[in-house]
C-alpha cells in the first residue's frame, strides 16, 4: 500500500492527493476550513485514503462526489458524513448501470496493483447521504464558502465545486486533459454542452481536474466550449458520432 498516494498543496489549506499508479491518475481534493474539511471526491477505494487525510487535517471531514462514479466514491466507506446531488441518488441504492464485474475490470486495467491486492473483495460503495445537493447550494466550512454547480453531461448528477473567493474551480470529470467520455449511455452531450458554457463563464483563476495532468490552466474552457459548439454546429453532438481529437484533450462521443 505504500507509495499509493501522491500529495501535493495549493495553498496551505488546499491539498491533493493523487493516485498515479492507476490509468485514471485520480485525484482528490481536500479544502481545510475553520470548522470543517470537504474532501472532493474520495478516489478508487483501492487503498485507503483516510489515513492520508488525517494527516492533512483535525477537523471533521464532509465528503462530497463530483459523481457517483466507482472511481470518485472509493473511499466513502470511511466518510460517513457524505452529501451527493439529487440525479445519481439511484447510484447509491444498486442502480448504477455497469455490473462489478465491468467495474472490476477497470480497477485492475493498466494498474499497478498493490502487492497482495484482492480485487475481488473490491466493492462499489452504497448508501445514504446526509445532504442532498442541487445546483446553486452552497457548503460552508467555516471561513470557505464552495458553490454546488450542476454540470451533467458525463453523468446525470455532476457536480462542479466553485470557490469564489480564491478562483478555484474544481471540474471533476467534466473538464481534463485527455479524452472526456460522453458515449455511455448515462452520458448527455447536448448537456455536456450546456454545463461548458456554464463554467466558462466564471472568472476562474485555477482549475482542478480529477483526472491526468495537474497543468491545466482556465483558458482550456473557453477552448472546450468553442469545440462542443462546433460539433453541434456540424451536427456531431451525439452519440455515436466518434472520437474528436483537439490536440491536448479530445472527447468520445
Amino acid at each position: 500500500m505504500k507509495d499509493w498516494f501522491t500529495i501535493n498543496h495549493i495553498d496551505a489549506d488546499t491539498h491533493i492527493i493523487s493516485e498515479y499508479r492507476h490509468w485514471e491518475e485520480t485525484h482528490v481534493y481536500l479544502l481545510n476550513g475553520k470548522d470543517h474539511s470537504l474532501l472532493i471526491d474520495t478516489s478508487l477505494g483501492i487503498c485507503n485514503i483516510y489515513d492520508e487525510v488525517i494527516k492533512l487535517t483535525d477537523k471533521p471531514v464532509i465528503a462530497v462526489a463530483t459523481h457517483i462514479h466507482w472511481d470518485h466514491i472509493g473511499g466513502h466507506q470511511y466518510f460517513p458524513d457524505f452529501y451527493a446531488h439529487e440525479d445519481e441518488l439511484n447510484w447509491l441504492s444498486g442502480e448504477f448501470p455497469l455490473t462489478m464485474d465491468q467495474i472490476k475490470s477497470m480497477v485492475i486495467d493498466r494498474c499497478e496493483l498493490p502487492e497482495g491486492y484482492d480485487v475481488n473483495k473490491y466493492e462499489f460503495f452504497q448508501g445514504t447521504p446526509t445532504r442532498v445537493l442541487k445546483d446553486g447550494d452552497v457548503i460552508d466550512i467555516g471561513g470557505r464558502c464552495i458553490q454546488v454547480l450542476h454540470t451533467p453531461g458525463h453523468s446525470p448528477g455532476h457536480m462542479c465545486f466553485w470557490e469564489k473567493d480564491r478562483g478555484y474551480l474544481f471540474t471533476g470529470d467534466l473538464v481534463y486533459k485527455d479524452t472526456l467520455f460522453a458515449y455511455y449511455p448515462s452520458t448527455d452531450p447536448e448537456a455536456y454542452l450546456v454545463s461548458l458554457e456554464k463554467v466558462s463563464a466564471l472568472p476562474a483563476k485555477r482549475v482542478f481536474p480529477a483526472h491526468h495532468s495537474l497543468d491545466i490552466h482556465p483558458e482550456i474552457l473557453a477552448r472546450m466550449r468553442d469545440a462542443f459548439r462546433q460539433l453541434q454546429t456540424d451536427g456531431k453532438l451525439h452519440h455515436g458520432s466518434g472520437t474528436f481529437d483537439y490536440g491536448d484533450w479530445a472527447v468520445w462521443l
